[in-house]
């Protein structure tokens, strides 16, 4: 397995997929039966990587561990709050890091909740953006959740994981979907290593996101390639493929 370089002023970033053979992460090929082994798999090699950090997008974060926030009724009756980032937790073996630019995650602690097995110790920080109202960041500080600003009206990914660097102390970090969030670290070059769960399924149905999405905020995309590391036969037809990022045309 591939180790970070300690003098990067941001976390050696692994994105970790899984995926269907046409290239979906979402889709009805993921309640099959048969996919629970992948799924499973694909926690098992979470595990594995031994990262201090992992990260997702808020839809992926409100599908599977979190739900939605319901601003209160008097939340225009909230002082101020400085936009500073917030550290609740610092030191702690595992970090969950939730993108959530206008603050829509609701939570039930400062930590993944019981429910999602090996996830269950790590602090929650909250990316931001400057514009979310007073109220949530009162709301993230009375949980004990950690925040950060990511930019002013839209975040910045490079600022992110420098910040993630510099105030957590994190060096290992996986980038676990969804496809726009994905496709933002590749534009900027963010993504050292890709490992890749592929299920042996396809369905062609409604058109469902790919590994690496186009974001509306993209001035421009480059070609990345990269280099084959490992190809690993997985039971039931499946494959774990990893590549290292050898570089793009930026």
């Amino acid at each position: 397995m591939l180790k970070g370089d300690a003098t990067m002023d941001r976390p050696y970033t692994i994105c970790h997929m899984l995926s269907s053979l046409d290239g979906k992460i979402i889709g009805d090929f993921l309640e099959d039966d048969r996919s629970a082994y992948f799924i499973h798999e694909y926690e098992r090699i979470h595990d594995r990587y031994e990262c201090n950090a992992w990260m997702c997008g808020r839809i992926t974060m409100q599908e599977h561990f979190a739900h939605e926030y319901i601003p209160p009724s008097n939340q225009d009756k909230q002082s101020p709050i400085p936009r500073t980032d917030y550290i609740a937790q610092k030191d702690v073996e595992t970090y969950a890091v939730a993108i959530d630019p206008h603050g829509k995650l609701a939570w039930n602690h400062n930590y993944i909740s019981e429910e999602n097995g090996n996830r269950t110790t790590d602090h929650i920080i909250e990316v931001l953006t400057e514009e979310v109202p007073d109220a949530y960041l009162a709301y993230l500080q009375e949980l004990g959740i950690s925040y950060i600003f990511g930019g002013t009206k839209e975040l910045n990914v490079v600022t992110v994981v420098k910040k993630l660097k510099a105030l957590f102390s994190i060096d290992r970090l996986l980038l676990e979907g969804g496809g726009v969030l994905n496709g933002s670290f590749l534009n900027e070059g963010l993504i050292d290593e890709l490992s890749l769960v592929f299920v042996p399924f396809a369905e062609a149905s409604s058109p469902a996101l790919t590994m690496f999405e186009n974001g509306s905020s993209f001035k421009e995309t480059f070609p990345v390639h990269f280099e084959l590391i490992r190809v690993e036969p997985m039971e039931h037809n499946g494959l774990w493929m990893t590549y290292r990022v050898e570089g793009n045309s930026k």
